[in-house]
């Protein structure tokens, strides 16, 4: 798939439309693939097809409902679909069949071909736990390590060319981290811009719903499907004339980063400033206190939501999930009422500095793909030197929307990312960045 269309929804549309493929061509291919990777919870090979010969009827009859009509696309099992069940890889959830989540009915309507649920982390956090009957999302550039979490069998999937795009869901890094172990784009839209209704929920003021693809022009066109909030795509001009980046390094090259990181970091940014951008050094305000913040608040609203489950059928649970949930119950209420007050504290901060810039950049992760074997700890719960590495959780604190873009690969080639931030509801002028980035390069 990858090979005849480039693997870019936007490519593969023009060639259902030069009439060069059919719907069902792509639809067969992306349902034949061999799945070594842990990619697939569940396919959907009758209802798949059925969607794309009436993607195909549709352009025979000269209908066009846009860029993801006849394409093949992977839905993370946090999202409701109604061809199968949602269980959130976990056996104590299973919402049935029959409902679609907002985004995947959006999806439905503008003729995008649903093939499968993709694998993900037990309700979207902790690690693999493979005393599970659900597959482990492994990672396309090497399958002895870790897809990322927890959008992982979205991104790798992606990765693999077993399908176009997909959608996957962010609170605390889940469409950032697997798109940048796996060496593809992610968008996680400001908070509220796309709706979660029909979404498994794991930290309801942190949780959004967000495009994975290869490039940014396809999760812009994905965004313009699913947008509960009007979305206005930019012009990808590829020209960055007038645009200042705000450049981050502090928190974000520890002495064990890889050695890579660094001249990959600042030779995309040159890219960047070639193309007419001008580079400022900035710092975030008050990182540490808002990632505390944030893993405070992802417990505590987590635990509410699980309370009862894990009362009764604690067993079920994962390690790594109870721990993360039981971890809320030691949280008292003044906590949480003072992490939400760090989070409004360092919105306002942010928007002082985007006075100033027009997108913040900053690394996703100082590493690349960690090793399967690395990524949970003696206990079965978050390797804490592997997490540290992971620069993610701050942007989901504050709301806004941000960007991961390949930026070069480690020495043992594994890829590395870039994360562009931008001002609220400006989801344009991040993927415009990333955009003229991935063209340039």
């Amino acid at each position: 798939m990858r090979t005849e269309h480039g693997g870019s929804v936007l490519e593969a549309g023009q060639a259902l439309r030069r009439g060069e493929v059919t719907s069902v061509e792509l639809a067969e291919r992306a349902l034949a693939a061999e799945d070594e990777l842990g990619v697939y919870i569940a396919r959907f090979p009758d209802q798949a097809l059925a969607s794309a010969r009436r993607a195909d009827r549709a352009f025979a009859a000269g209908v066009d409902r846009g860029p993801l009509q006849g394409i093949p696309l992977g839905v993370k099992d946090l999202i409701a679909v109604a061809e199968g069940p949602t269980t959130a890889q976990s056996v104590v959830l299973d919402w049935g069949q029959g409902l679609d989540a907002a985004v995947t009915t959006r999806v439905k309507d503008a003729g995008g071909v649903i093939v499968g649920k993709t694998s993900t982390m037990e309700f979207g956090c902790g690690v693999p736990d493979r005393a599970k009957p659900f597959p482990i999302p492994r990672n396309p550039w090497d399958t002895g390590r870790w897809a990322g979490g927890s959008s992982s069998g979205t991104a790798s999937g992606i990765a693999a060319g077993m399908f176009f795009a997909g959608l996957g869901t962010d609170t605390a890094g889940s469409i950032r981290m697997p798109a940048a172990f796996c060496g593809v784009t992610g968008l996680m839209p400001t908070y509220g811009r796309v709706s979660g209704a029909g979404c498994v929920p794991l930290a309801h003021t942190l949780d959004r719903v967000g495009p994975l693809a290869r490039t940014a022009r396809d999760c812009a066109a994905l965004l313009e499907v699913i947008a509960e909030v009007p979305f206005v795509a930019p012009e990808f001009t590829g020209d960055l004339a007038g645009l200042r980046i705000g450049v981050v390094r502090e928190h974000h090259f520890p002495e064990d980063a890889d050695p890579a990181l660094g001249p990959a970091f600042d030779e995309t940014l040159s890219v960047a400033e070639n193309l007419g951008a001008t580079l400022v050094e900035v710092a975030l305000p008050h990182w540490s206190e808002l990632t505390t913040a944030v893993l405070v608040t992802a417990s505590c609203e987590a635990l509410a939501h699980h309370r009862a489950g894990l009362s009764t059928r604690w067993p079920d649970f994962g390690v790594s999930a109870r721990a993360i949930f039981a971890a809320g119950a030691l949280v008292s209420g003044a906590d949480y009422v003072q992490a939400q007050r760090v989070r409004q504290a360092v919105r306002q901060e942010l928007a002082r500095l985007f006075d100033d810039v027009d997108v913040i950049a900053s690394p996703v992760a100082s590493i690349g793909a960690p090793l399967l074997e690395d990524v949970p700890d003696d206990a079965g719960q978050q390797n804490a030197e592997v997490f540290e590495k992971i620069t993610t959780p701050y942007w989901n604190g504050v709301g806004n929307p941000v960007l991961a873009v390949p930026m070069g690969k480690t020495g043992d080639g594994l890829p590395l990312s870039l994360q562009l931030a931008g001002r609220l509801f400006d989801e344009a002028t991040v993927l415009r960045v990333g955009d003229a980035i991935q063209g340039a390069r």
